[in-house]
């Protein structure tokens, strides 16, 4: 079993900056891929960027140049830097981990609210 923990998510205007935290504890050796997905509201869950220990990372066209992810293997903690934030970035942020292919474990969730 992994544990999955989000943190960092708030209200900031638009423009401004936002770094949202996974912190991963339990089996974590099983993993090889992490992901970050958001669901605005009353819309569909979609994946916002992926990282993945073979195909590197990936980042939805809507996000590119803008938002980063990263991991720290040292301190079990996934990392999503969102820079120039926009009203349409509003969402509840969560966090991915997996293996061969499928999502397996999920964070309960960050809110992440930008004003226009």
């Amino acid at each position: 079993q992994v544990q999955l923990v989000e943190s960092g998510g708030g209200l900031v205007q638009a423009g401004g900056s936002l770094r949202l935290s996974c912190a991963a504890s339990g089996s974590i050796f099983s993993i090889n891929a992490m992901g970050w997905y958001r669901q605005p509201p009353g819309k569909e869950r979609e994946s916002v960027a992926t990282i993945r220990r073979i195909s590197g990372t990936w980042y939805a066209d809507s996000v590119k140049g803008r938002f980063t992810i990263s991991r720290d293997n040292a301190k079990n903690t996934l990392y999503l830097q969102m820079n120039s934030l926009k009203p349409e970035d509003t969402a509840m942020y969560y966090c991915a981990a997996g293996q061969g292919g499928a999502w397996s474990y999920w964070g309960q969730g960050t809110q992440v609210t930008v004003s226009s």
